[in-house]
């Protein structure tokens, strides 16, 4: 099986070489299924065949999970267009500015926003006024994801020992639209914390070790992949990355989703269809052989 697998790989990633869009593989019934893609308006598009409606999915650079410059765009990227191939879908998936990409699906302009975190029921919508988010969207069963801790400033003391009470009139870094833990963010809306909010996860680094935030918070994985992954210069890189430590404590493990917005047609069967493909893939061993692989191809 692994001879297999290493020969899958050869293919995929001559068939990457040979153009610029990533090709997504996976396994049904232990054949080997190859799903091709090609550039379509903004992002790309794969399974044109399928014989159910076009997907419009949304993201947004996030490495190591997902992202335009990682390798074969990362797991997440293979995950979703594999989940989706295998119910039948065309998808057509667009790389944007996270806070863009909520609104987009909140107001009903692209079907599916992807990783999420979990979205508390009291959670508002920032673009639909006296709605809250779980209104707009429907989370999809969970799939793997990855820690969400406090970063500080090297050599600082912590701040953080393990009750959020602890961080009261902290002034934190956030992404705006961006989910962190429940608690935290019931906190952060009920303006127990002074906040700064950032685009993205580059701008949060730079935020923090510019000293214009005490702390900011995010799946330190994620942070710190972001800083390799970007345009910097590699003395800007290593003057970011030497700055910033984490807290002792962690906040939580955070499970990913998908958030479909209720507005598009047909959300509920998607929404089926989806985890009905999350509890195939994850029983059958495809979901982790998926996360596996993308660390095997590409580190």
């Amino acid at each position: 099986m692994r001879i297999i697998l290493a020969l899958m790989l050869i293919l995929t990633t001559c068939l990457v070489t040979a153009q610029s869009v990533v090709n997504v593989g996976y396994f049904k019934n232990a054949t080997y299924q190859l799903v091709q893609g090609s550039e379509y308006k903004n992002g790309y598009l794969y399974n044109v065949d399928g014989h159910k409606k076009m997907l419009r999915i949304v993201t947004l650079d996030w490495p190591p999970y997902i992202g335009q410059a990682l390798c074969n765009k990362g797991w997440v990227f293979q995950f979703t267009i594999a989940l989706l191939t295998e119910q039948g879908y065309p998808v057509y998936i667009e790389f944007l500015p996270w806070a863009r990409a909520v609104r987009e699906v909140e107001t009903g302009k692209a079907d599916i926003l992807m990783p999420e975190y979990y979205i508390e029921d009291s959670a508002p919508s920032d673009y639909v006024t006296g709605k809250t988010r779980r209104e707009m969207l429907a989370l999809s069963n969970s799939f793997p994801g990855g820690e969400v801790g406090l970063l500080k400033r090297k050599g600082d003391k912590d701040r953080f020992d393990g009750n959020l009470n602890s961080l009261k009139g902290q002034k934190i870094g956030v992404v705006r639209g961006y989910q962190n833990t429940p608690e935290f963010d019931a906190m952060m809306d009920n303006g127990e914390f002074v906040i700064v909010e950032a685009v993205d996860d580059l701008q949060l680094v730079k935020l923090l070790v510019a000293k214009r935030v005490d702390l900011i918070i995010g799946d330190p994985k994620v942070l710190r992949f972001t800083v390799n992954y970007s345009d910097l210069s590699k003395s800007m890189k290593v003057k970011l990355l030497s700055n910033i430590e984490n807290e002792t404590n962690i906040l939580k493990y955070n499970h990913l989703y998908f958030a479909l917005s209720k507005k598009a047609p047909q959300w509920r069967q998607v929404l089926d269809d989806i985890n009905r493909s999350l509890y195939q893939f994850g029983n059958q061993g495809e979901t982790q052989r998926i996360i596996e692989m993308g660390n095997l191809e590409c580190f």
